[in-house]
């Protein structure tokens, strides 16, 4: 079967969500084994705990030791399914809408495919919507799961 797509870009942050996300990327992969994956979550360093005495190299190590446990939990349940698809997750820094948008650009991602929301309506309203960015300043198609 030939397939629209040779590279799908999950946005991934744990989320159910993100689950169905990655799940619906994962029907679209079994449709040709030509299709790669790429699995991205994106983590932004909180600004301006300094003053709270907050910010310190041990949180921000084990922040980032929690997201890369997270993929690797991700990264087994791909191998499991033993498909013959090649993927690849990533841990990535920075604002995540921004960060996902250049990364798909570098990895010429054909589709994105991210859940339409992973934060709660009130983180949403003051951090902004990545999906929703996401489909602003893609240059592939997004698929959005809710």
């Amino acid at each position: 079967m030939l397939s629209f797509y040779s590279r799908i870009l999950v946005a991934y942050d744990g989320s159910k969500l993100s689950e169905k996300a990655l799940q619906t990327a994962i029907e679209l992969l079994k449709q040709s084994p030509e299709i790669e994956l790429d699995v991205a979550t994106v983590y932004d360093v909180p600004k301006g705990l300094e003053g709270f005495g907050l910010y310190n190299e041990g949180l921000l190590k084990d922040f980032r030791a929690g997201t890369e446990k997270m993929m690797r939990k991700v990264e087994q349940k791909l191998k499991d399914l033993n498909i013959p698809n090649q993927f690849r997750t990533y841990v990535l820094e920075g604002n995540s809408a921004k960060v996902l948008i250049d990364f798909a650009n570098e990895r010429d991602t054909d589709l994105i495919v991210i859940g339409s929301r992973g934060l709660s309506g009130l983180q949403e309203v003051f951090l902004g919507s990545v999906s929703h960015y996401v489909v602003q300043h893609a240059n592939c198609p997004v698929f959005i799961v809710k």
